[in-house]
């Protein structure tokens, strides 16, 4: 048995989630944050049987699709008087980091 741990993107949550129970895998998830932005995450676990790793896999890779958004960094700190427009920069979003882990016991009670 496998746990297959995935950080995603929060807005995949949902079509994630839905796209797992459709195909009989249960999953638990957990709000997280981190990376450069700070931006809201989610940490999805999903204890499957070896043979089914893959398809896991290839749900999550379906299911969280890696897209391109602007952001504004925070401007410098300046001198009075001073002018500084930030200027959006581009930052890859969604996409999933994934853990695929040996369980040596399992036990649902």
């Amino acid at each position: 048995m496998k746990l297959v741990m995935a950080i995603i993107n929060s807005d995949d949550s949902r079509n994630l989630l839905d796209r797992l129970a459709r195909r009989g895998f249960s999953a638990t998830l957990t709000s997280s944050s981190g990376g450069f932005l700070r931006i809201s995450n989610t940490t999805v676990f999903c204890g499957v049987e070896d043979d089914k790793v893959e398809e896991v896999l290839n749900i999550i890779r379906e299911s969280c699709p890696d897209r391109v958004q602007y952001v504004t960094p925070l401007p410098p700190v300046m001198e009075p008087g001073e002018v500084h427009i930030p200027t959006p920069v581009e930052k890859h979003m969604g996409g999933a980091t994934i853990f695929v882990l040996d369980v040596e016991h399992y036990e649902k009670v």
